[in-house]
C-alpha cells in the first residue's frame, strides 16, 4: 500500500472541464497536511483548483495545500479546471505530497492528457 495515493476520475481532459481527484493518505507518521499541484508539460499555463471536500476556493490557486484537520479519514476530494485553449495536446503531471514541517515526506504522481 502506498503512503499517499492520488486518483483522478479521468486521465484525459478538455479546457474548462472540471477535473475531479481524490487523495488518500496511508502514512502512519505525523504530518501537517497534503499539497497537490500540476504541471502542464510544454506550457507555462496553470491548472486552477476550485474546491476540496465540497468547500469552494475563492482565489485562483495553482497549488493547493490541505491541512490534515480538514481531511476526513485521511482522505480529501478536490476539483480543478484548465482555463485556457491549448493549440496542441499536452501531458499533465499531477503530484500529491504528504507535508510535515514544510518538508515533503512521501508523494504520488499521476499523468494525464490535455486535448486541444
Amino acid at each position: 500500500m502506498k503512503e499517499i495515493e492520488l486518483k483522478l476520475e479521468n486521465l484525459t481532459f478538455k479546457p474548462h472541464e472540471i477535473i475531479k481527484g481524490k487523495i488518500q493518505v496511508n502514512y502512519s507518521g505525523r504530518y501537517d497536511g497534503v499539497v497537490v499541484n500540476a504541471q502542464i508539460l510544454g506550457s507555462n499555463q496553470l491548472i486552477v483548483y476550485r474546491s476540496y471536500n465540497g468547500k469552494t476556493i475563492s482565489q485562483n490557486l495553482s497549488r493547493l495545500f490541505i491541512n490534515k484537520n480538514d481531511m476526513q479519514q485521511n482522505s480529501v476530494e478536490f476539483t480543478a479546471s484548465i482555463e485556457f485553449e491549448p493549440k496542441e495536446t499536452h501531458e499533465i503531471k499531477f503530484r500529491a505530497s504528504v507535508i510535515q514541517e514544510h518538508k515533503e515526506i512521501e508523494s504520488d504522481i499521476v499523468f494525464g492528457k490535455l486535448m486541444s
